[in-house]
């Protein structure tokens, strides 16, 4: 299983003070953003900021969310520069990175690992 880089306790962008100061403001701006976008735009709505992962040079940043429809992938790409632009204007960075919406692979893994212990315990009652 592949660790994403702010998983790393090591290495990594998110090793730098920085990066993590940066992933922590962008996902707690985008997360209040998302939640203000979802009282006008259903399709929005129970999608949840897990986590961003941020490149060094601060031009690019993944956003991890817990699922993502395809309805939610296109409100959010429709929202984009929307996002973005609230990441400027709440944060004193030269360059606001370019994002782009993920769905969580934790959330993924842990979802597998719950069906194959849920089968488990099944076939040991049998």
């Amino acid at each position: 299983m592949a660790q994403r880089p702010r998983d790393r306790a090591y290495g990594g962008a998110a090793s730098f003070p920085r990066t993590r100061r940066v992933n922590q403001l962008i996902r707690e701006v985008l997360a209040d953003e998302i939640e203000r976008l979802a009282d006008a735009d259903e399709r929005l709505r129970l999608l949840t900021v897990t986590g961003v992962d941020t490149a060094s040079d601060l031009r690019n940043a993944t956003i991890f969310v817990s699922s993502l429809s395809e309805d939610a992938a296109e409100a959010l790409e429709e929202r984009r520069v929307q996002l973005q632009a609230a990441i400027g204007r709440q944060s004193k960075m030269k360059r606001t990175p370019r994002i782009r919406f993920e769905v969580d692979p934790a959330i993924i893994h842990g979802a597998a690992i719950e069906d194959a212990l849920r089968r488990l315990g099944r076939s040991d009652d049998e």
